[in-house]
């Protein structure tokens, strides 16, 4: 991990989401607040049962998050991509986390401290609505994308993801898997075999070609009809 503690704040993309009724004061102060931490792939940003300091957000990257449901699996709870606020869920209900974060890829994280965030909520109405309302959509969108991926059969969740991946996160047809076969059966309940051999499946139907960890997406309308009828 590495600290960066160069700010601007005012020319932040985030404050347009969740800081943009925050006064210029407030935001200089917020600056007196706050660092950005750079994590590497693969390092871990948060472990379960770490104490909650600060409230946090990623600013550039792509993370898991994740809690240890045995000894060597883990239950992959969501990906979060850049301006998505990645640690909410708990940090205003618990001292501590519930979960684990990892980086997918080389992350930016920005810290603002956790007191000065619940001053700012106690003086300013609106900031707190606008932050209500962003924790409300995340923790939706997390309970919206489980429940589409329970109801689906293995080659629908398969099919999901991948979509997933090509439509949310890169918006392209091609692009590098950030998870392994075993993460992606952590985010979708299956086993690694039955990942593998649905991925090998749609490879022979040719609606995807593998490479290594590229993923080529070549029928994106049969896809999605595996998707929507899976």
């Amino acid at each position: 991990m590495e600290i960066v503690n160069a700010c601007n704040c005012e020319l932040c993309v985030f404050r347009k989401l969740i800081f943009n009724n925050v006064s210029a004061s407030e935001m200089g102060s917020m600056c007196e607040n706050k660092h950005e931490a750079i994590y590497k792939k693969g390092q871990v940003i948060v472990n379960e049962g770490d104490e909650i300091n600060d409230f946090f957000y990623l600013r550039e990257g792509l993370v898991k998050i994740y809690k240890r449901v045995h000894n060597d699996k883990d239950q992959i709870l969501s990906i979060a991509k850049s301006f998505d606020f990645v640690g909410m869920l708990t940090v205003f209900s618990d001292t501590h986390y519930h979960y684990s974060i990892a980086a997918l890829e080389d992350s930016t994280v920005c810290y603002v401290k956790l007191d000065f965030i619940k001053n700012l909520i106690k003086k300013n109405g609106q900031f707190a609505l606008d932050l209500l309302d962003k924790m409300s959509k995340t923790s939706d969108d997390i309970i919206k994308v489980k429940l589409d991926i329970s109801k689906k059969n293995l080659r629908g969740r398969i099919a999901y993801i991948l979509l997933f991946f090509s439509g949310k996160i890169y918006e392209t047809n091609v692009f590098d898997l950030p998870i392994s076969r075993k993460e992606i059966a952590e985010l979708i309940d299956m086993t690694t075999e039955n990942v593998i051999r649905i991925l090998s499946e749609f490879r022979k139907d040719k609606m995807i070609r593998i490479n290594g960890k590229t993923i080529e997406i070549t029928n994106p309308e049969m896809l999605k009809k595996i998707c929507e009828v899976g």
